[in-house]
């Protein structure tokens, strides 16, 4: 069994920064094989208003289309009520994602920027979100730049386990802290999260950091000593923001699959990630966007030491 679980989040995450408008038939076929690959969450699209972010106009489209691996959560990002409503018409239709998000940010000043809603009224969008979605998804609950706000700076911790606490409060028992500009520090990341599992025990964290300044996978080993078990990743470290949407001098890229993996297994923490599977995903992905990635892994290949490992120390 895998030690901990990993997103796999090139087809929501990563293509939203795309102004090219990705095939759906190539979107179907990636998400697939990263299922396949052993990816036991994957971001299968969004449910945005296609004016503002185009690459995913063909929502419905993508999850009619996608095979399902049995035990995998298929996400389907949603902003508004709208969103939910909309997937939970694909769910009726038979074609749904059984996972949806919801999205706060820690700081007034990001959430009107990229949000357009203050705080106040984006919880209460959150709140008529979890009612109307009754139960048929797991709710995925997100709290943007937990680490730090490119407009307001520092950001209170206590305001972020206060978010938390509320996402639990609505039966959301999954939340996500993020990194979103790239300014957590391995210090930060373990305090925060350590404070976040000792005072939500029911609440899985899950990490979703961007590598900004290539302390992504570092602030992610800590967060896994700190005791998380769950990681956002993208194959080629693509993503980060909609393409219309940018800060952080638009290097704002997630923490790349294939170098997380490759760290953890030689580790010795087993993903549950088929190796040789995941290094033909990132190939294709690569393809799919028609430019060299920022995979390391990618570049040189795993770590010729895996060949020789045949056992796992499990995790504690």
């Amino acid at each position: 069994m895998p030690d901990l679980t990993l997103c796999e989040c090139f087809a929501r995450d990563g293509l939203q920064h795309e102004t090219e408008f990705v095939p759906t038939a190539q979107k179907v076929a990636l998400i697939d094989r990263f299922a396949r690959a052993g990816f036991a969450r994957v971001e299968a699209t969004s449910y945005s208003n296609p004016q503002v972010v185009p690459q995913f106009a063909d929502a419905s489209d993508v999850l009619g289309a996608l095979p399902r691996v049995d035990g995998v959560y298929y996400k389907g990002t949603c902003a508004n009520l709208r969103a939910v409503e909309r997937a939970l018409d694909d769910l009726e239709a038979g074609i749904g994602a059984n996972e949806v998000s919801l999205l706060i940010s820690a700081s007034e000043a990001h959430s009107q920027r990229n949000l357009k809603q203050s705080r106040a009224d984006q919880w209460k969008r959150i709140e008529a979100m979890a009612a109307a979605a009754q139960g048929r998804f797991r709710l995925i609950g997100t709290i943007s730049v937990a680490f730090g706000c490119p407009f307001e700076g520092v950001v209170d911790e206590t305001s972020v386990l206060a978010d938390v606490e509320r996402f639990a409060s609505l039966g959301v028992h999954h939340v996500t802290l993020g990194d979103t500009i790239g300014v957590a520090t391995q210090a930060g990341t373990q305090r925060l999260f350590g404070a976040m599992l000792n005072a939500f025990p029911d609440v899985d964290a899950i990490a979703h950091f961007h590598d900004t300044r290539g302390t992504g996978i570092v602030n992610y080993l800590a967060a896994l000593e700190a005791g998380v078990r769950h990681f956002d990743v993208a194959f080629g470290g693509v993503g980060g923001h909609p393409a219309k949407v940018k800060y952080g001098g638009g290097v704002t890229g997630n923490v790349c699959t294939e170098d997380f993996v490759n760290v953890l297994e030689t580790m010795g923490v087993a993903t549950g990630i088929d190796l040789a599977a995941m290094m033909d995903a990132s190939l294709v992905c690569e393809a799919t966007l028609g430019r060299t990635l920022a995979s390391r892994v990618a570049r040189t290949g795993l770590n010729p030491m895996l060949a020789r490992a045949s056992t796992h120390t499990r995790v504690a």
